[in-house]
């Protein structure tokens, strides 16, 4: 649970870069909050905490967190970076992500998120190292905002069934989680070597897996 926790308190420095204006090591605070969310259910599945620590949700916990670091500080990244034609942009993600963390089928019985599962984070990170337009921005946050009510499901990485594409889908998001933190500390270096547009592989290959493998909600 205290890990858990820990990804608000990087959430809350990546708000304090942004404010600074320093988007780099913003970028590098929000990668740690998905690496912290990455690693922590499975933790507390293995040491069992709704044994030992039965009066604390941990999955409120979770959503709370979650909300803070894949939806508040991604839209203000979006602001401050100058993805979006204006703040009035921040709204469609803002509701629609609250609306998709309220549902109670947010995650189907068979391991899937329903809806696309809010990562504003990724989004921002893009349009600002891509350097897309704002009216880019505002065409991807429009999409994306729709595609949080339609009821597609979408793969959960750490809850694949197959250990090999569990495994996988992890380790690769390893290595993008290093591409993107390299790329924003160093921009310069990496634009020579495409560094960005080849960690494109990995979201691509995640809405990829989703088509395969997800499909429409018999709900």
């Amino acid at each position: 649970h205290v890990l858990t926790a820990s990804g608000a308190v990087f959430g809350v420095l990546a708000l304090l870069a942004l404010l600074q204006g320093n988007l780099s090591h913003a970028t590098v605070y929000l990668l740690i909050t998905l690496a912290i969310d990455s690693v922590d259910g499975s933790i507390a599945r293995r040491v069992g905490v709704t044994t030992h620590a039965p009066g604390i949700d941990g999955r409120r916990m979770d959503d709370i967190v979650d909300f803070l670091n894949f939806v508040i500080v991604p839209v203000v990244f979006m602001v401050q970076a100058g993805s979006l034609p204006s703040a009035f942009w921040v709204i469609p993600p803002v509701i629609a992500s609250a609306f998709g963390f309220s549902r109670r089928d947010a995650k189907t019985d068979d391991d899937f998120f329903l809806g696309w599962p809010s990562y504003w984070n990724v989004l921002a990170f893009y349009l600002w190292l891509l350097d897309l337009s704002p009216i880019t921005g505002a065409i991807w946050v429009t999409g994306l905002s729709i595609a949080i009510f339609i009821p597609w499901k979408y793969i959960y990485p750490s809850k694949l069934r197959n250990p090999w594409l569990r495994h996988g889908v992890s380790w690769s998001g390893v290595l993008w989680a290093i591409a993107v933190g390299v790329a924003a500390l160093n921009p310069e270096w990496s634009s020579q070597i495409y560094l960005v547009e080849i960690s494109l592989a990995y979201p691509a290959a995640y809405m990829g897996l989703s088509l395969w493998m997800g499909g429409w909600s018999r709900a």
